[in-house]
Order: structure tokens, then sequence, then C-alpha cells
């Protein structure tokens, strides 16, 4: 609770001026709504309580006309709502504003790639596994500018949260949307969170009349290119440890981690793996233990016993912080979140997330001190399910607090690590690892010091968050130790498929939904105590560091120049194969030495107060200055620095890319950039292009 009305209260102290552009907006436009801060995620918003699916509105003649609910935003992850049948995706913030104003968005007729699934989901499989699976399938398949549409038997044992995690990873893969059709269980999401009978029924009448209902009996579809997926084949998988595509499953987890930094081993090579304790791997985890729900107020458990790592060769060092020490290694997980609207969306694993706890708990491990954790759920409908289950008390007693409603880790909002950890990672160029439920695990874009991130089911980031370690096989290596000395096996741990759904089945319920969102709108007593601009046009404040009059249509007449030929330009940066939007234009932390750094300081903001690029989005001269800021960028021109620099020709002076464009510009120099496959993928899209 002290964590979540901390940021709260941080949140609108930083940003006070954008939130009275928000309030302003409502008061100048027709049809526009404000989900204030603190409430959740815009598209878990969408999928529990804006979207019905089916929309009715009078014609002109007063006569009432039923259509296909649409949606399109300014976040690529809008695709989210394509598993509750709505045809929706992400675009950028000019194209947003001209649909605002009346104009039309248009969308040529899109390549269909059906996606067949069958069978089911085996034990100890999550959503995100399986989501891990499509981002892999599709990615390489090569869906960009395409749709997806997901069909066959197995759709009738996928639930709709389940499809709302794969719609989420669209960008992830590629595509511009993922669409689920419409059948029986659509209806019975709509009707569990709450949405009236009304629109239910009309969802339903309107889906069969125009052919839009599926059932398992229906021809299937016909698509211009086909993939399959046996969801039986599907095993427990995180992905990193920089792209979301790069699937790996937890049995190769230890190998792929260390060949992927063997930067950060010393030179004696691997440790033998026969040398530490393991176990043969299990059958299926199920669950092993008291199922009786956790009621009484829990203890923090005593610290697990350390598990032996004989001949361990990676860099490590130890750390102190206040009376503990610890070693600290190449390897290490110092940040464990469950957070992004992808899965915390999904009650499934959330509760699977909250059960493995307290099973945890009961058999006395605790995280250990260098892992960083927290849980930021996509709406206040997950915090309340899990306190109602008796879960939210062992999660906090390992340390995943609420830390908010929102994005957090995921677009990184981290927060630092403790100072004594963050200057042993930096003094021993430690491999510090992140692991989190999001669906972005692009470089640098989680936190500065976490060279390696992987994104992992809810339940799976609570276990590395015990094990403290990335590099260890969770299926055959023991998680920890108990109170009594003897190894625990994550197969201990993990709950049953059948305790989960009775947990979800008892206690996500309608009245949670409609409970949350019946004054969504209304906001706390901070809200609507925020000045409210008046007139129809803003009013521009010239001393703001957030919001600013962009200079896009500066010198730009009725009749446009036409457009010129480049002639003697000069390359600004030469660039690799995936290079993401979130090296182009990150979307985290403002770094004190950085071009947009160096511009707030000069304009009287403190470091502390610097928040970061997501937030300033709506200042042009600081988004300009972090273009290409990514301090994991390889520019080919400067091939022995990491980070925004680049080499100006013909002097050969090396400065930041920001500094280089702006003296090449007063030089009268044109300007390319060179890249290899897939740059610009991504998420931050809008500014990836304006900068």
């Amino acid at each position: 609770e002290f964590a979540f009305a901390g940021n709260v209260e941080r949140e609108y102290e930083r940003n006070g001026e954008r939130y009275a552009l928000l309030r302003w907006a409502q008061q100048a436009f027709d049809n526009f709504r404000v989900v204030p801060p603190g409430t959740g995620i815009v598209h878990q918003v969408n999928l529990e309580f804006l979207a019905d699916v089916v929309t009715a509105r009078p014609d002109p003649d007063g006569e009432l006309v039923a259509f296909p609910d649409t949606l399109v935003g300014t976040d690529s992850h809008t695709t989210m709502i394509n598993g509750l049948g709505v045809v929706g995706w992400g675009v950028g913030g000019i194209e947003a504003e001209a649909a605002l104003l009346g104009q039309p968005l248009y969308q040529p007729m899109p390549v269909v790639v059906g996606f067949r699934l069958d069978g089911e989901l085996r034990a100890g499989a999550t959503a995100t596994d399986l989501v891990l699976y499509v981002t892999e399938m599709l990615r390489s398949h090569g869906v960009v500018g395409k749709f997806v549409e997901f069909h066959g038997p197995g759709l009738s044992r996928l639930g709709l949260a389940d499809r709302a995690t794969i719609s989420n990873m669209s960008p992830e893969f590629g595509a511009t949307a993922t669409l689920f059709p419409i059948d029986d269980e659509t209806l019975r999401y709509l009707r569990m969170t709450g949405r009236s009978l009304e629109t239910v029924d009309r969802v339903e009448a309107y889906a069969k009349a125009q052919g839009l209902f599926r059932t398992d009996d229906v021809a299937e579809p016909q698509f211009n290119e086909s993939l399959s997926l046996e969801l039986g084949s599907v095993e427990p998988s995180v992905a990193g440890p920089r792209r979301p595509q790069d699937r790996v499953p937890l049995t190769d987890l230890r190998r792929s981690f260390r060949a992927a930094f063997s930067d950060g081993l010393s030179p004696h090579g691997l440790v033998d793996e026969a040398s530490e304790e393991s176990f043969p791997a299990s059958d299926p985890p199920s669950y092993v233990g008291d199922p009786a729900v956790v009621e009484r107020p829990i203890e923090p458990a005593p610290v697990m016993a350390a598990l032996p790592e004989p001949d361990m060769d990676y860099r490590a060092t130890v750390v102190v912080t206040g009376e503990e020490s610890f070693e600290l290694r190449s390897g290490s997980v110092v940040i464990a979140a469950i957070t992004s609207c992808t899965n915390t969306s999904n009650p499934s694993v959330m509760v699977a997330a909250g059960l493995l706890a307290r099973n945890a708990i009961a058999r006395g491990l605790r995280t250990p001190p260098w892992v960083k954790t927290s849980l930021a759920p996509g709406s206040r409908a997950v915090t309340d399910y899990l306190a109602g289950a008796g879960l939210m008390a062992p999660l906090e007693a390992l340390g995943f607090n609420l830390v908010g409603y929102g994005c957090t880790t995921c677009i990184g909002n981290s927060g630092p690590l403790a100072e004594e950890i963050a200057a042993a990672i930096e003094a021993n160029d430690l491999v510090g690892v992140a692991v989190l439920s999001g669906n972005r695990n692009f470089e640098g874009r989680i936190h500065p010091l976490a060279r390696a991130s992987y994104l992992a089911s809810p339940p799976l980031v609570v276990a590395f968050a015990l094990a403290g370690r990335i590099d260890i096989d969770l299926t055959t290596q023991p998680i920890g130790r108990d109170a009594e000395g003897k190894p625990v096996l994550l197969s201990e741990l993990w709950p049953s498929a059948k305790e989960i759904a009775d947990v979800v089945a008892e206690q996500v319920r309608a009245e949670i939904f409609t409970r949350n969102y019946a004054s969504v709108f209304d906001g706390d007593e901070r809200w609507r105590a925020l000045p409210v601009p008046a007139g129809d046009r803003y009013a521009w404040d010239a001393a703001s560091t957030y919001v600013a009059l962009p200079p896009f249509f500066k010198g730009i007449g009725r009749d446009p120049s036409p457009v010129a030929d480049v002639v003697d330009a000069r390359v600004l940066a030469m660039l690799g194969d995936s290079v993401t939007t979130d090296h182009i234009s990150p979307a985290g932390s403002i770094a004190r030495t950085s071009p947009a750094g160096e511009w707030l300081v000069e304009h009287g903001v403190e470091q502390r107060e610097f928040n970061s690029y997501g937030a300033r989005r709506g200042h042009h001269e600081v988004m300009m200055r972090g273009t290409f800021a990514n301090i994991r960028l390889r520019n080919l021109l400067t091939p022995d620095r990491e980070g925004n620099v680049t080499e100006h020709f013909p002097s050969g002076e090396r400065m930041s890319i920001f500094d280089a464009a702006q003296r090449y510009q007063a030089e009268g120099t044109q300007l390319v950039l060179l890249a290899g496959k897939e740059y610009g993928s991504g998420s931050s899209r809008d500014w990836a292009a304006k900068g």
C-alpha cells in the first residue's frame, strides 16, 4: 500500500502538466473520456470494460443500426482487443490525431495468415509459454503488414484471456492485428466481466446473423497463408536475453544464457554442470502440499540456505547492504517483475503466481536480497481477486508488493537498483538479469544495468525470484532449500491446473469488474483537484519541459515544395540487423550525460526529476535528443563503443548522434542512415519516426 500510494503521489507531482492537458481536452472535445491515473493499463481497461464487440447507434432516421466495434490506438498493444473479436491495431500519434479530427484512416486489404490450433495445453504449460511459441513461429514466418487470424478446434479449449495474451504480442511478431473469432468463450467472458445482458445478446445475435460466430462445426476459413500448432507440444519457456522472439525452453536456459554471455565468464571455461545438485526431470508439475488457502498473517520466511556452487567461474563479487552480505555474479536475477497487460489480464497465470508464492512460503523459501521484486497489474480487478483468494499476502511476503496499476518495468519504469548492487555490477562488469512477465525485453529497455532480460509467465517470474539466478534448469535443479535444508524442486511448488481453475472460478466474478469500473472515469481527489484550463485552444506554456507546440509544420505552406534529390550525403549512423524502435527511441530512463539530460539540466530540471523518455513524449526538444539514445546501440562507424555515439565526417570527431546531426545541418550536409533487416521493429513507432 505504501509503494502504490507513494508512486501515485510521484506520478501526479511529475506529470501534472500532462494531466492538465488531458483535463483541458475533456472540456474542449466532444466524445472524449479519460481513465485517470492509478486505474489500469488502457488495453486491459478496453478488454474488461470499454469494448462492446458489436456497437449499436441510431442512423440519421433514428433507426438503431448494429455494426462491429473497431479500434485504433496510439499504442502498439492496442491489438490486445483482437482476442475479444474486435478488429483493432496501433497507429502513430499523427494518424490518431487526424482520425480524432474526422479524417478517414485507410487500411489496405491485408494478407491474412491463418493460424490453426489443435489439442490443448498440457499440465504445467501456460498461456505465456504458448504466446512465446506463437511469437517465435510468426516472426520466423514473416507477418509484417499482415493480419493473423486464429482458427481450429484448439480454440474451444483456449480461454479468452489466453487469446488476449497472444493478440497483445502482435508487435513482437510484427503483425498489424491478430484476430480471434467470436464464439461461446467470447460471450462467457463478456458476462464474467459484467457486461450488460443487452450487450451480450446483441453480440451473439449479430455474430450469428452475419456468419461471424465460430463453433467446432463451422467450415474452416480460407487464408492467404497458413500455419498450425499442436497445443500439447508447448513446453515451459522464456524468451531472451534481448528479443521476444528468441524462445528458450527451460531445459536449455542455462546453456543458452552462458552461450549468449560468454564474455561474462572467466578464462577458465564453463562450470562442470555435473558438479551441481540436480534430479531427474519430473513429470508435468503437480501441486504437493496442503491446499488450504493461507488466511493467517504471513511472517517473513528465513533466508533460504545457499545452494553449493563449486568451481563457479562467473565474474562475481561480494556485496554488503546494511547487515547482509551476499555474492552477486553474472547471471544473478536483479529484477523480477510481474507486470504488463500481456499477462496481468490473464487470471489463470496471475492465480498460478499467487499459489506458487503461497507454496514456497509454506516450504520456508524467500527471495534473496539482491532481487528487486514488484507487482503491477493491469487493473484493480486483479488485486481484488488475488486478495479474495488469500494470495496477495504470500506474494507480498516474497516482495511482490503492489507498485501501481499500469506500465512499469516493461516500459523501463523499473526504478533504480540498490546503490550497492548497482555499483557492484558496474565495477565488476557483471551480467545482471531481469525476468518479467511483459512483452518487451529489447536491449537497455528494462534497466541500464540488466544486460540480459527474459520474458516469462508470472509463476516463472516468482520461481526465478526465488532461485535468484537465471543459469539454472528449473526442471531438474533445486529452486532452493527449505528451513530444514532439504532441496525444493519447482515441480513441488507448482499448482495443479485444477487448483488454478477452481480459484479462478470462485474468485473471478462479474461483481469484481462492475464494482471497479462503476466510477472508472471519476478519478481520485487529486485528479478532480487538477486545474482545468479553459478555451477551445490549448494555452502553450513556453517554460514547460513536458508539453510543447511541435514544429512539424513549421515552414510548410499550403503547397509544399517538391521533394528534392539527396546529393553528397554523409552517413549519420551505420546499423546492423534487429535495430528496434527501442534503439531508435528508447522509452526508459534519461541519462544525465545524454543530450536530453543536458537539455533538461539547462532548463532547471534536477536529475531526480528527469522522469523517462516515455513520460516526456509531449516535448520534441527532449525526444529528438533522445533519438538513438539507447545505451546498447551499436553503430558500425564506432565499433568499439556502445550507445549514442557516431563519427563526424570528414573531421573524424566523435560525438552524440544528435550533436552530429545538428552539425551536419549547420554545414548544409544531407544525411542517410544505413540499417539491416528488421530495422524499426518494436513499439515506440511514433517517436522513432518523428525523431
